[in-house]
């Protein structure tokens, strides 16, 4: 275990790059299991998440060989399906929620499959509804364990359909459409999420042969093929981390120039921080924070307080409501932070509460932040990080601190956010790692 000891009220400077998208990547990594060809991917991030993923794929028997430090070429010549029953796969599996997504792929190239119950972040629940309903609708037969812990599935011959999927799930939705590209017949998925990372999934599936149209929507039509090529793909930089980026900047007061953020798969994320009342300039593919004494929240045109929610793409993405959150709490006015899709997700604000935030826990889903407007410093505190966001927002409030914080459990953040000391550390921050 390892924890990070903060200093601070340093202020930022700098420029500072994002890694690879962390869920485009375990999607595309799943897709490299659906040809025997190779598949180059490029901007792969440094994460925990995807060394683990790499490892379930090598297990699998996939051939892994690196190019650079952040571009991989994946052979799936030789899986060898038998490892899937193992006690060695199971503990990878349960480590990574990710690990799901082996199931379309495997599916769809060799007609079976198994999985165990994955991990993940503890945000809350998240069935496996959308998945197992949509390769049902593809003709699966799905066997659950007695313990409910391993599923097995197998299918003789895919054929596509129609489905309106009951969620609108980005892992769900990939994991079908994966599946689908090799069925026999036209697959239309309706209800499905839309994301950049799906846009991503599509547009690299039909680099290696796929027909899928409609990417980009909420309304899929895929034609099956009946065998797909290598191709090369680069993954989007993680609009997550330019939005943590954001934040961090607006409330340690700093001015940063976040660069290449592809911008226009950024969708409402740059408009929300806006509404917070934060000063940042779009320059070609650059975002260019700049350093405010304050920040004034907006409200409603009726004179309500703000209310900053999560929604399916377009909406605004729940792994940046965290990001909003500590955000606002030195900002002038109130904020209502509304977490719709994760019972769980909100149950750090205590840790920031025993920093002299004022925020106040409405039920699992609401908080509203009272801004503090600069009146008062954040206090240091010893801190532990409950998943990826969290933890990333509780550094984000440590930066702005008066003294030194301590933040453990920081292996939840090592899990999204690659060599994140050592690259705030170059912008001005005192951060230390510590075993």
């Amino acid at each position: 275990m390892s924890e990070f000891i903060i200093e601070g009220g340093h202020k930022l400077s700098g420029e500072i790059t994002p890694q690879g998208a962390k869920n485009e990547a375990l999607q595309v990594l799943s897709a490299v299991l659906l040809t025997d060809q190779p598949v180059t991917i490029s901007n792969l991030p440094d994460i925990r998440d995807t060394q683990r993923y790499k490892d379930i794929l090598s297990l699998l028997g996939v051939k892994i060989t690196k190019l650079n430090k952040d571009t991989f070429t994946f052979q799936a010549d030789d899986v060898n399906l038998d490892v899937l029953t193992t006690q060695e796969f199971s503990k990878l599996s349960a480590s990574i929620r990710a690990s799901i997504m082996v199931i379309g792929p495997l599916l769809g190239r060799f007609g079976k499959a198994y999985a165990a119950r994955p991990g993940g972040d503890q945000i809350g629940r998240r069935p496996l509804t959308t998945h197992f309903e949509g390769f049902k609708h593809l003709g699966a037969d799905i066997h659950l364990s007695e313990d409910g812990n391993f599923f097995q599935l197998e299918a003789q011959h895919l054929k596509g359909t129609y489905m309106l999927l009951s969620e609108a799930s980005v892992t769900g939705t990939a994991n079908i459409v994966m599946a689908a590209v090799l069925a026999e017949g036209k697959t239309t998925i309706f209800n499905a999420a839309c994301e950049p990372y799906l846009y991503q999934l599509c547009t690299m599936l039909n680099n290696m042969g796929a027909k899928i149209s409609g990417i980009g929507s909420n309304l899929l039509t895929i034609e099956g093929v009946e065998k797909l090529h290598g191709c090369e793909h680069q993954i989007l930089p993680d609009m997550i981390e330019v939005g943590s980026f954001i934040g961090m900047a607006a409330l340690n007061q700093s001015a940063i120039t976040i660069k290449n953020c592809a911008c226009e798969h950024l969708g409402i994320i740059p408009y929300t921080f806006k509404k917070l009342g934060i000063d940042f300039e779009q320059k070609d593919d650059d975002i260019i924070v700049h350093e405010q004494e304050c920040y004034e929240v907006e409200t409603n045109m009726d004179g309500s307080i703000l209310t900053i929610a999560d929604a399916p793409w377009p909406g605004f993405t729940p792994d940046l409501i965290s990001i909003a959150l500590v955000t606002a709490i030195q900002a002038k006015g109130s904020v209502l932070i509304h977490q719709k899709m994760f019972e769980s997700r909100l149950f750090f604000v205590d840790q920031l509460q025993g920093m002299g935030a004022q925020i106040t826990l409405c039920d699992p889903h609401r908080a509203i932040v009272i801004g503090l407007h600069r009146r008062k410093p954040l206090r240091a505190t010893v801190m532990a990080s409950p998943d990826i966001r969290a933890g990333v927002s509780l550094l984000i409030a440590a930066l702005s601190a008066k003294g030194v914080s301590t933040i453990q459990n920081v292996e939840q953040i090592d899990r999204g956010y690659q060599h994140i000391v050592e690259r705030l550390n170059a912008l001005g921050a005192v951060v230390e790692r510590r075993k």
